[in-house]
């Protein structure tokens, strides 16, 4: 079994922020293989359960804040009893890097991220990550908090659905057939 985690905040008011672009992208992922979602609230999490090339997969949006997200983390590897190493792979926006990049890991530290360092916390830095890019011009002019909570232009918008989620979707079947690696494109 996979369990593929995106960071994001609940609520329609964040719904296409920067910090909600793994939301977006595992939504968009979900609705291609036709799968729904289901409210779980022992996990505090929306789940679709797939079964995709005879595995189980797993997808979560926690319902937690962004930082807050490890305890989900925790609660669903400790209830299925999955090794995080190999079966947890957590999608996410990052900060650093420019809009359009994705970058593949298969461990390592928050990098600043707090969403990020609750999971590290909860779970050990040792898991699968797909970071996307959302850095543009107006990130000079503009603190953090309200970078990563503002909207994505329309253009940003459009490449998420076209570009950037096809390629994730490549990339999460990677992961889920064991054949993840650590790699970086920018689209």
């Amino acid at each position: 079994m996979k369990v593929i985690l995106a960071q994001g905040n609940p609520g329609t008011q964040y719904g296409h922020t920067r910090h909600n672009a793994g939301f977006l992208l595992v939504s968009q992922l979900v609705e291609t293989l036709g799968g729904s979602w289901k409210e779980v609230s022992k996990w505090k999490a929306m789940i679709s359960e797939q079964t995709i090339d005879g595995e189980k997969v797993l997808f979560v949006l926690p319902q937690t804040f962004y930082n807050e997200t490890g305890s989900v983390a925790r609660s669903i590897i400790d209830f299925y009893k999955i090794d995080p190493s190999s079966d947890l792979l957590v999608i996410h926006d990052d900060l650093a890097l420019p809009f359009g990049t994705i970058r593949t890991r298969e461990k390592g530290s928050d990098a600043g991220n707090n969403g990020i360092k609750s999971i590290n916390a909860a779970v050990g830095e040792h898991y699968a990550r797909i970071r996307i890019g959302i850095w543009n011009e107006m990130r000079d002019r503009m603190d953090d908090a309200d970078f990563v909570l503002s909207r994505f232009t329309a253009d940003e918008e459009a490449s998420l659905k076209n570009e950037i989620a096809p390629e994730v979707a490549k990339l999460a079947t990677r992961f889920i057939n064991g054949t993840h690696e650590s790699t970086s494109k920018k689209l």
